[in-house]
Formats: C-alpha cells, structure tokens, sequence
C-alpha cells in the first residue's frame, strides 16, 4: 500500500466492502480487497438529461421473507446498476447492516437509482425501499412519502399477510399507483391462481393486472421494469419553478456532517447553491449533490422529480428534520405537507455492565442515532445498575436491533431493562402526566399524587392465520385482556383450507412481552401479525416493588395489571430466588404492591461451620459458638443490605425474556 494515495482517500471499506470515496480533487483510490488502482464509479449519461417525464419513483411493499430484498438485487442488475452475479446468490445489496443480513429482515430504508433504457428512451427509476416489519412502519411512511407509485410484492406459496395489508392502505390513502406482483411462483407449494383471488377479495385487485415472477432466478422480473414505466405516473414539476425539495431520510459521514436524502419536487438544485430549512430556518451552502446508484455517485445537479443526496454541511443530525422543505434563499414558497413524527411506543433502560464503560456507551448511543432517528434517548441513574439511558422505540423488534447494532458496531456490552410502554396519569385537578418509567409511577398508597385514573396505551391488532387455528388465537388473545374480538374469512376454496383475519383490541403492554412468541407458537409458525394505534383507555394497574431484605430495588420496579398481579409477583421472585447469591443471613425476597406483600421466597443464609476448629471439650463450649453466630446473622439481617450484582440481573433479565 502506497502512504501517498491512503491519505487522500475518506473511506476505504463501505460496509465491509471496497469503497472508492475520494477527497474533492483526487480521481483514484486503493480497494483493499482488491489491491487495485480503480477511478470512482460514473454515470454513462448525464442526469440533465432526465426531464420528469422520464423519470419513476417507487417503492416495494411487502412482508417479511416475501423476496423484497431480492427482487431489488434483480432490478438492479438488469438495469446494469450493479454486476450480474453468476454464482446464483442473493447478495441483498440494499441490506446494508450486519443485522439485516444476519436476521434476513431489511431494518433501514434505502434508496438506489437506476438508469433503464425502454423504447428509443432512458429512464431514471427510483428505488426507496421500504422494510417490512410493523415497527419499523415509521421508516415505510417515509419512503412512500417521495414515491408516486408501489410494488405490492406477495409471496405466492403464503399469500396475504398482515403487514402488507397495512402498508396497502398506507399507499392507497396517498393516492399512489399499486402494482400488484405474485412471487416465487416457481416454489412446489405455490398456488398463484388462490394467491391471485385472494388478493382481489382482501384488496379489490383484478388478477388480469397481477405479474407473476420468481425474483430469485430473475423469471419475469423483465415485465415488472416494464409496468413501473407504464403504469406508475410521473412526478410533476417545472425545472423553472421555484426550488422545493422535499427531505424524507438522513444519515451521518464523519467528514461531511449529516448527508440529507431529498426529493425534488420542483426547481433545480446545485454545488454551491444557498439553500434554506422551512423548519430551522437555518442557512447552508450545498458542497456536494450526486444520487445513490446504489452507492454515493456525484452529480452536476439534481432536477424536478429526481431522488438523491445533498451535503451541505450541518453539523447535527436534529438540523436535518425528516418531512421538512428546503428551498434557494432569497425565494419564499409554502411548505411541502410533512407527515407525523415517530412515537416511542416501548421503552427500556439500557446499562452497561461495567459503570465505568457509561461515557463510552453513551457515546455509542448518540451516534448510532444518527442513523436511527426514531430512538428517543434520555438519561437515568438506578441505585442498582449506576448510571445509563432510557431509550424509547417504536417496538421490541427495534429495541432488540438497536441492541444488536450497539454490540456489532460499537463492541458494547449492555443489560437491557424489561420493556414498559408510555402510561397516562390522570390527576384530580385534571393534570395529565405520560409515565414511561415504572420508578416514577405513583404508588398506590401515596394519597398525595390525588390520581383520578390511570390509562394504558392499546393497539388494534390484526392476524392471519388458517382456519384450525382459531380456536387458539382466540383463546391466546382473551388470555392478554383482548377486546372487540371480530374475525372474518379472506379466502375459502374447495378442498383447501380457509385463512381468517382476527381483529381486537389489545394493551401494548401485553404486546411487548411474549404475545408474538406465543403467537408463532401456537399457530406454528403460520400466523402473520400486524397492529396500529388506537389511543388509550382507563386501565385497573399498579406498581410491583421488588425487596430483598425489606429494601426496594429500583430497576426491577413493573407495572402490572391487577388481574395479573399474583401470578406475575410468584414468577419473578422465583426467578430472584435462583439468581441472587447466598448472603451470611437469610434474605427474604418479596414482591409488594404498595404495602402488600403479593409473594415472597427465603434465601437462606450461607451456612459457615464455626465450631469447625473445637477439638474435645464440653458441648456448652460449641453452643457458646453457634448461639454468637446466631445472635450476629440477627444483627446483620437488621441491619445489612443485599446488593444485587450486575451479573445476576442479566442473568435475571436473560431468564425473563426467554
């Protein structure tokens, strides 16, 4: 390696892989991988080029595991974005985390441009790809947000899940264009025709207009580069109009600052351009501007209807505010209309294992929400785990992601917190207070708080699942307080068996425990699961205190319903009882609900053999021994405390999540 050429070079690996991200001025950079000299990648055609007419915005929708990721690596290659692969793998080139590829779910939007030659004409097709897990529907709604059309992507051996029925109405609410797509038609188990019908009776779809592919061998994929031209509708603008440009996503470089993901609706916008934030009202020069194809490649401008990247040196991820409008200084125009801000659905406090390792691991959590802006992040202190943060997220499965990308990425070693969800206080005077954290939810003795009502935040849950397991969804669902329990046929054909959607309301509480593994569970593995928002209702609910010795640990304070309380009391002690170490005294270990003791177990006392060293002599002389060992564990019960050690409540925390 040559120490001219590696200190002109920003960035060397890109996700693992050889990158060509050169300074400004330099127009080759060494490939690691590779050991060989290489120019940055450039376009064959000039993006000027591309008037609106030309050009398509879109997304694909689907569940998971119905090929969405796949079916983007083969678009992707018949545009000759990237090289064919010959070895007939799926690189999943848009599932750019370790975790995506680990897990095989896509957690972060992409966008990737594509340059397709249709007719005597080039096209510039659009990519914003969309993930397709319920808690990540913030990330969904961005994405259709800069999109004038979709792909509804179905898997043709499952068909219709609850996922792909949400995000539909999404993009149908937005007055986008649905194409509808069938996909591994080439499976054994796949019934395309049933798919096909059952896609008419859930979405009004006709199957004339249905494309049947296999993403995986590329077999017609051809037909559904053709219907994104044919059938999505071109974005409109004038490249004479005054500049909007629409900022739906964002991530962070360390030389750069934050790099805004835009979609131009109208104007032109340049290197050097002065441009203003409706919302900050914040001043910046654009130092760089290109389009993802699918890596960065710089551009001379970007025009009306074109999807791409700006760096104009904001120094703070929260400058770049997802929804917002940017615009030339100088010139007024309205504000494009942005969409809601993601709401913390599950919160859980996170700590690190050693309390000297706090700065480093809140330094790893600010930075990792600069590409996860959703994670709301504030800070705490426990009396049993030291110093941490509580962090908000849109649903376990992100809190659980966010969790694995802060020990891939950051070699962090933390303990998680069990769960909890935003609850309503309702004080007398008629006040309103959002709990999130169970050490500050008033106890049930306190009569100062004056609390009226306390109300818990529901859901209203949709799943699909064949018809033989009804009867145990059912049962699964009255069994976490499930409401307004309705179900309905989607399909019913000769022979086969049917699919029935179940609708109820649901606690979120109950949701963020193990409601999806019991789900899964007892449905084997077929049932799909999807919920919305549906506000909040009054709530019979109580803070559980956990006491070793009569003392109160903080960080092990929940929040029950009373219908549970007993059960909920029984299982944790227990589970207390096998992971606290033996202490010189016996050590009761109880669960309280203000000064009700709901269960309680005995640690006994660590046995030590203090006559051991008595040779001969009368037996009143080995009583005098055991009688001052008694009287001292009398003395040290009254008066010591028992610490919980950081390794017995991950092992704790560890036990109750699985």
């Amino acid at each position: 390696m040559q120490g001219l050429w590696w200190n002109t070079c920003l960035r060397i690996l890109v996700n693992g892989k050889p990158g060509y991200k050169c300074v400004v001025g330099t127009r080759r950079c060494f490939s690691v991988k590779t050991s060989v000299w290489a120019p940055p990648k450039a376009l064959s055609v000039d993006m000027e080029s591309f008037t609106p007419d030309t050009i398509r915005n879109f997304s694909i929708i689907a569940h998971i595991d119905h090929g969405k990721s796949t079916l983007a690596d083969r678009l992707l290659e018949l545009t000759g974005t990237i090289a064919k692969k010959t070895s007939g793998k799926n690189e999943q080139v848009l599932d750019k985390l370790k975790v995506e590829r680990e897990r095989g779910i896509t957690v972060k939007a992409q966008t990737a441009s594509m340059i397709h030659k249709y007719g005597e004409s080039n096209f510039l097709l659009n990519l914003i790809d969309t993930p397709g897990h319920v808690d990540f529907a913030w990330e969904v709604s961005r994405s259709l947000a800069a999109c004038q059309g979709a792909v509804l992507l179905v898997d043709a051996s499952q068909g219709v899940q609850a996922q792909s029925i949400s995000v539909f109405h999404n993009a149908r609410e937005r007055g986008m264009k649905i194409i509808p797509v069938l996909n591994k038609i080439d499976l054994p188990a796949s019934e395309p025709e049933r798919i096909a019908e059952q896609m008419k009776a859930t979405f009004g779809i006709d199957p004339s207009e249905i494309l049947h592919i296999s993403a995986k061998t590329g077999k017609g994929v051809e037909a559904v580069l053709e219907a994104i031209i044919d059938r999505i509708p071109a974005p409109q603008g004038a490249k004479e109009d005054p500049l909007k440009a629409f900022l739906f996503d964002s991530l962070y470089d360390r030389y750069r600052g934050v790099i805004s993901l835009v979609s131009v609706q109208q104007g032109s916008i340049r290197k050097g351009d002065k441009i203003v934030s409706c919302h900050t009202r914040k001043r910046y020069e654009v130092t760089d501007v290109g389009i993802m194809h699918p890596e960065e490649v710089p551009t001379h401008c970007l025009n009306p209807g074109q999807v791409g990247y700006i760096a104009c040196g904001m120094k703070q991820s929260a400058e770049a505010h997802v929804g917002d409008t940017l615009h030339r200084a100088g010139e007024k125009v309205d504000p494009l209309e942005g969409f809601k801000p993601a709401k913390a659905m599950v919160f859980a406090g996170i700590f690190p294992i050693e309390n000297s390792e706090f700065p480093k691991l809140e330094e790893s959590i600010n930075r990792l929400t600069l590409t996860d802006r959703s994670v709301t992040v504030q800070r705490e202190s426990s009396s049993a785990l030291g110093q941490g943060c509580r962090l908000g997220f849109l649903g376990t499965l992100h809190m659980d992601v966010f969790r694995q990308r802060l020990e891939d990425e950051y070699d962090a070693s933390v303990i998680v917190t069990s769960p909890t969800v935003p609850y309503k206080i309702i004080f007398m005077d008629g006040r309103e207070k959002v709990v999130s954290n169970p050490t500050e939810f008033p106890e049930v003795t306190d009569s100062s708080t004056r609390v009226r009502e306390v109300q818990e935040p529901v859901v209203k849950a949709s799943m699909i699942v064949p018809e033989e397991y009804m009867g145990e969804l059912m049962e699964l669902c009255f069994q976490h307080r499930g409401e307004n329990l309705e179900h309905r046929y989607l399909d019913a054909g000769a022979g086969r068996a049917s699919r029935i959607i179940i609708t109820c309301i649901l606690p979120l509480s109950e949701i963020v425990t193990d409601f999806f593994d019991q789900l899964k569970s007892r449905s084997s593995g077929f049932a799909s699961f999807d919920y919305e928002d549906a506000g909040y209702k009054k709530s019979d609910l109580a803070k559980m205190s956990f006491l070793l010795n009569g003392k109160p640990v903080d960080a092990l304070a929940i929040i029950v319903h009373r219908s549970k309380q007993d059960a909920t009391g029984r299982q944790w002690v227990k589970k207390l009882h096998q992971v606290i170490p033996k202490q010189l005294f016996e050590v009761p270990i109880q669960a309280a609900i203000g000064r009700k003791v709901i269960a309680r177990e005995t640690l006994k006392a660590l046995r030590a053999d203090v006559t051991a060293g008595l040779y001969g002599g009368h037996y009143e002389r080995k009583m005098k021994h055991l009688e001052n060992q008694k009287e001292s564990k009398r003395k040290m019960k009254k008066m010591g405390s028992v610490e919980l050690p950081q390794e017995a409540f991950f092992d704790m925390l560890s036990t109750k999540k699985s």
